[in-house]
């Protein structure tokens, strides 16, 4: 049995924390199966999703997310993360810069210093998509907005949209409780309308300027916080007529803001390193699969 030594890094945005480790020190791995491994609280360090970061090809950083379930991902607050994570590791020596992700989309970044230090990030995620077949979603016409559905025996409106991947969100006059949150959100984010599945985020618009939501991540369940998804939100809110092209969308882990443009979204939050560590996988001799005991 070998057991390899994988230092890694523990980052959040807004609440949504991950596993960072470089490219370099995992090439080879079953990279599903470690984010099995790394992400699980109980057994491993513990995430809401692991980020691979390396030298890209077609930009100077690329990054790979993979939820706890080991599907593969595209993130927003995962990519402030990995964009000062290169910064500060000197991976480019420039505040604007792209990081390549899932499907060889290339996402311009621009990190904002206050006395020299890093203080905010901004990226600007593709444009959205909302075309049912673009989500994807099994649904005439040519979007899903303020759209009926019956889950779990409630009847909702939901609309859908993706920004880089896909989020269906509920908006009301408040945010649900509990027993709704926890019955509904999974059963929707498995409906068979969403064949690919979708996160799930209840809003509640409070003024022109601010929406506050709860937040139910496909692969990973209940997060304090979705940087695609505030981006979904706040898109969906302005189309509605409900909110300025600017909004702060507020969720349990902090504040990010989203501005809605011609070309896409930009969306402006902080993304913070929490410690350094040493993870010790044992692997089977002549094996890059990585068994079920781990030592940590």
């Amino acid at each position: 049995m070998n057991t390899l030594q994988l230092p890694f890094h523990k980052m959040e945005g807004v609440g949504n924390d991950f596993v960072l480790v470089d490219a370099d020190a995992v090439a080879g791995l079953d990279l599903r199966a470690l984010a099995q491994h790394l992400c699980c609280r109980p057994f491993g360090i513990g995430a809401d999703g692991l980020l691979i970061v390396g030298q890209g090809t077609r930009a100077p950083v690329q990054m790979r997310m993979f939820n706890p379930d080991g599907t593969e991902d595209f993130c927003g607050n995962g990519l402030r993360c990995a964009a000062r994570y290169a910064y500060e590791q000197g991976y480019v020596q420039t505040t604007e810069f792209g990081i390549e992700t899932l499907g060889g989309c290339v996402v311009p970044v621009q990190i904002h210093l206050r006395e020299g230090e890093v203080d905010a990030i901004t990226t600007e995620l593709p444009p959205p998509r909302f075309h049912p077949r673009d989500l994807p979603a099994l649904a005439d016409g040519e979007v899903i907005e303020d759209y009926p559905i019956r889950v779990a025996g409630h009847s909702l409106r939901i609309a859908s949209v993706n920004t880089g991947t896909t989020h269906t969100v509920i908006f009301g006059e408040s945010l649900p409780d509990d027993a709704l949150f926890l019955e509904v959100s999974p059963r929707l984010e498995t409906h068979p309308m969403f064949p690919e599945r979708t996160s799930v985020l209840w809003a509640v618009v409070v003024s022109r300027g601010e929406v506050r939501v709860r937040i139910w991540e496909r692969g990973v369940g209940e997060t304090l916080g979705c940087g695609t998804g505030a981006a979904a939100v706040g898109v969906l809110a302005h189309r509605a007529g409900w909110t300025e092209p600017t909004v702060t969308v507020t969720s349990q882990g902090g504040i990010l803001q989203v501005r809605s443009t011609t070309n896409g979204v930009m969306l402006t939050g902080a993304a913070n390193k929490l410690f350094d560590g040493m993870f010790y996988l044992k692997q089977k001799e002549g094996s890059d699969a990585l068994p079920p005991s781990l030592s940590q």
